[in-house]
């Protein structure tokens, strides 16, 4: 077991996009980042790209939807480190369906929340015993805009023409999740948040937003290290906080 490291952060979905570019800053600032990836390969080849710029990062399989996976991954983090001081949910998927509501079905919408809702869950379940070894511990939910319901009801709003059932809802319900732990850790030093990247160019939009990933992962990396002072329980941008 290492335990001279200063800080371990797990980020799931860190191959590409967000969860690569959080794992970038999170290094350069002298965090050890475990990077969670579905292909083992592609984790690897992430692991090593940061490693070729002297960036700490372990590559571990970790599918969200597969309970055995999170639970090994959780036993190499405590085998290795005894502890997590950050862990960064940021899988996640948008779905196939892109139709409107009362076309939807019950399985366009589990497509998306084994993932999104569910995997969370699991991640957050089987990691949060670790986290409660750190200092101060602290979860980042990768949320987004699309998620809020006061943003969604207000006519007024640039997201008042959008209705995609599947991914909004699940970030809604992301955002309830959010609440919930921080509710419940409120009394410990573990600080529960949901960050909101903008939109940025990925896999999950094609690549056409017009922010880049190391931007998106800004408010990422400042919810990871917040400070004993830091908020819980919020839902963050780059601009403060967003409303639920």
């Amino acid at each position: 077991m290492d335990v001279t490291v200063e800080k371990i952060a797990l980020i799931t979905g860190a191959n590409k996009g967000i969860g690569l570019a959080a794992a970038r800053q999170l290094g350069e600032r002298g965090i050890v980042v475990v990077l969670g990836a579905r292909d083992e390969v592609l984790g690897k080849q992430a692991a090593d790209a940061l490693a070729a710029d002297g960036i700490a990062a372990t590559p571990v399989r970790l599918d969200v939807r597969d309970e055995d996976s999170v639970a090994e991954a959780a036993r190499t983090v405590e085998q290795r480190y005894g502890r997590l001081d950050i862990l960064v949910n940021n899988a996640g998927v948008a779905g196939s369906f892109t139709g409107a509501p009362s076309e939807a079905t019950a399985a366009d919408l589990r497509e998306v929340y084994e993932t999104n809702v569910l995997g969370v869950v699991t991640v957050t379940c089987a990691m949060l015993p670790l986290l409660r070894r750190a200092p101060a511990g602290r979860i980042v939910n990768l949320s987004s805009h699309v998620g809020s319901l006061a943003l969604h009801s207000d006519p007024q709003s640039p997201l008042a023409g959008v209705n995609m059932i599947a991914y909004q809802t699940s970030k809604t319900a992301l955002n309830a999740l959010t609440l919930a732990y921080a509710k419940e850790l409120r009394t410990t030093p573990i600080k529960v948040n949901a960050a909101l990247p903008g939109v940025v160019a990925t896999d999950i939009n094609h690549h056409r937003g017009p922010r880049t990933p190391a931007e998106g992962a800004g408010i990422v990396v400042r919810l990871a290290l917040l400070d004993d002072s830091g908020p819980s329980g919020q839902c963050l941008a780059d601009e403060g906080p967003v409303p639920w």
